[in-house]
């Protein structure tokens, strides 16, 4: 009985060392973890603000090159209006911005689809300007997927307002 009652204590404490050991790593892991996650959360929220930006811009200059492509469509407007060409400009610069925001290719190429076809339409080269519906919608469509990953639209969620 000697010898538990020396070691006994010994044992115990340092049991007990090991064992605040261990739950001070635990904790570290479970810190370390909420870190990573509130970081991922943040880069998340900032990416989905700065796409946002880039698709309001792009979608805002669609409109504006869309409105003259109807225009040259009722037959207004020459081909080589300078404010035409001012408005293709800035429709590609904004297709670029979104190209270097996105992060997946979907986005990129749904964005670069559309804005080809806008500036078809622009041009004359496209005669019904119903066809940008389509790249319209997958542009819309890939924007939101991009901005929310993971996550699928409520059933019967339009693309665009109707």
């Amino acid at each position: 009985m000697g010898t538990w009652g020396t070691l006994g204590p010994a044992l115990l404490s340092l049991a007990g060392v090991a064992l605040g050991a261990g739950g001070s790593l635990f904790g570290q892991y479970l810190v370390s973890r909420t870190s990573v996650r509130q970081l991922e959360a943040q880069e998340s929220a900032a990416h989905r603000a700065q796409l946002k930006d880039a698709v309001l811009k792009f979608v805002s200059i669609a409109l504006q090159v869309e409105k003259a492509a109807l225009t040259r469509s009722d037959g207004g407007g020459p081909a080589d209006d300078p404010a035409l060409g001012e408005l293709l400009d800035g429709l590609w610069l904004a297709q670029a911005e979104i190209d270097l925001a996105a992060r997946s290719e979907p986005l990129r190429g749904a964005a670069y689809r559309y804005a080809s076809r806008l500036a078809e339409a622009a041009r004359g080269e496209i005669a019904d300007v119903s066809v940008l519906r389509g790249p319209q919608v997958q542009f819309m469509d890939a924007a939101y997927g991009d901005m929310w990953s993971g996550q699928r639209r409520a059933e019967g969620e339009p693309a665009t307002p109707q």
